[in-house]
């Protein structure tokens, strides 16, 4: 549903096929507005409206915990490889988040809608050539939840890389941390 310039996206929690090849072409040169409401439109606006004006673009990705922005964020860059041309980068969003699982051990949590909600916020510059091909990406987090550290609700959970610590406490290379067993809710120190 386009409201205005805003497209309200509901993450269905399972896959659909509406985000392949075959659909980035279709919105592919289209206006938006011409076809139904899709990310790929927003992406394909955002990319004209870059290589006609020549200025940088943004795509803000709001929502919820579990609401599928990171999903989003992944199909624009997608788009964006797919549209561009971008040979070499044609799997930019693999690349763009290949640093996911440590980025998600460090500022993911679990909460009681999430198992792993990202506590941070991200932001995500994609450059383009003069030919608008993606060159690179650059992945920066911001806003880091630090009251997690000390304090979490009932049935929530630290950051997982404490839990994921304190399951490698018996390694050697660990043992001068004197990390104790992790319960549930609960970081136990020696």
């Amino acid at each position: 549903l386009f409201v205005g310039i805003i497209l309200v996206a509901i993450n269905p929690y399972k896959e659909l096929p509406i985000y392949g090849d075959a659909i980035i072409h279709a919105y592919s040169g289209q206006n938006m507005g011409d076809m139904d409401p899709h990310i790929f439109a927003v992406a394909e606006e955002a990319y004209k409206q870059m290589a006609r004006n020549n200025k940088n673009q943004s795509i803000i990705v709001s929502g919820e915990s579990g609401a599928g922005k990171t999903v989003s964020a992944r199909y624009t860059m997608r788009y964006f490889a797919t549209v561009s041309k971008s040979s070499s980068n044609a799997h930019v969003e693999d690349k763009v988040l290949a640093s996911n699982p440590i980025t998600e051990a460090v500022g993911n949590a679990k909460t009681t809608r999430n198992d792993n909600s990202s506590r941070f916020g991200k932001y995500t510059e994609i450059s383009f050539d003069q030919s608008y091909q993606i060159i690179g990406a650059n992945m920066r987090t911001y806003l880091l939840e630090k009251s997690r550290v000390v304090f979490q609700s009932e049935n929530e959970r630290n950051y997982h890389i404490f839990y994921q610590l304190c399951a490698s406490a018996m390694q050697p290379e660990y043992k001068h941390l004197k990390l104790g067993r992790s319960q549930e809710n609960t970081l136990l120190f020696t």
